[in-house]
């Protein structure tokens, strides 16, 4: 049987955070395409369903052990032969009042998103390089452009991790490597369940935040509408932003940060978020 356009582009992959979520989503479409997928978790029991397939090789992974995480990497690369695309996916909510939280905790999840991340989209990019193609996708968020109240670690990480692929796009023009900013909204997953909810977070004003959160997952699309925005980004072999989500997050929204004064995008904000 021929091999489909996506697994000819890109037949190897690695893919972080594989164990739930978009992570699950993009793992479970690469696989269907016939990509051979390298997916992490914390522990590889969380990765067991995946494992089932034999396109599919479980890998631990912790970023907030960069240099094992590097390790993990290595291996991994040299157990494929090399990644075509590389998903930096992995991350946290931690929801809490910023003056309330202790610094400690955005330290840590700054050090594991976006520092660890960075370290394992930089040794991708040594590998793809010198071959002359390959993908870095990073998975942002909508996040950049309309930052989430009681998140600002989430915010702080995810803008750096914008403005790392903003600055590869232009340093890596005409090497054939493609870098795609992939900025998901909100999806149907358990991201609001397993996020932290630190200091102040249990203020009145912060729960009507978390509430507005809640509602908007349960009626969000489902994280397969992600993975097939993906592929299509993938299949288009082109550097650049991708923005994916409902309609008023991924089109509306991004209008009114292109068009819209500050004071107005916040009034907004702070009128849906019940602030």
């Amino acid at each position: 049987m021929a091999a489909s356009p996506l697994a000819e582009l890109v037949p190897t992959a690695f893919v972080t955070g594989a164990s739930q979520g978009l992570g699950r989503a993009f793992s479970e479409m690469l696989l269907a395409e016939g990509v051979r997928v390298w997916g992490t978790a914390r522990s590889v029991e969380r990765l067991t369903e995946l494992a089932g397939n034999p396109l599919f090789t479980p890998v631990a992974l912790n970023l907030g052990d960069p240099a094992a995480a590097e390790r993990a990497y290595l291996d991994a690369s040299a157990q494929a032969g090399g990644f075509h695309l590389v998903v930096n996916n992995a991350g946290y909510g931690i929801f809490a009042d910023t003056l309330a939280e202790d610094p400690a905790v955005w330290d840590a999840q700054i050090d594991e998103m976006l520092k660890a991340t960075l370290r394992l989209g930089r040794l991708a990019l040594l590998e793809m390089k010198p071959r002359g193609r390959g993908h870095l996708v990073n998975i942002s968020s909508l996040a950049v452009e309309f930052p989430l109240p009681f998140m600002s670690g989430y915010n702080v990480v995810k803008a750096g991790l914008s403005a790392w692929s903003e600055s590869l796009a232009v340093e890596l023009a005409g090497s054939g490597v493609c870098i795609v900013d992939f900025r998901p909204g909100d999806y149907r997953t358990d991201f609001n369940r397993v996020a932290t909810q630190g200091a102040g977070a249990d203020t009145p004003r912060a729960q009507r935040a978390w509430k507005v959160l809640g509602r908007n997952l349960d009626v969000a699309p489902r994280p397969t509408r992600a993975a097939a925005d993906l592929r299509r980004a993938i299949l288009r072999r082109r550097t650049g932003i991708v923005r994916s989500g409902a309609f008023f997050q991924a089109c509306v929204a991004p209008f009114l940060v292109r068009f819209g004064t500050w004071r107005i995008r916040h009034e907004i904000m702070k009128r849906y978020f019940g602030l």
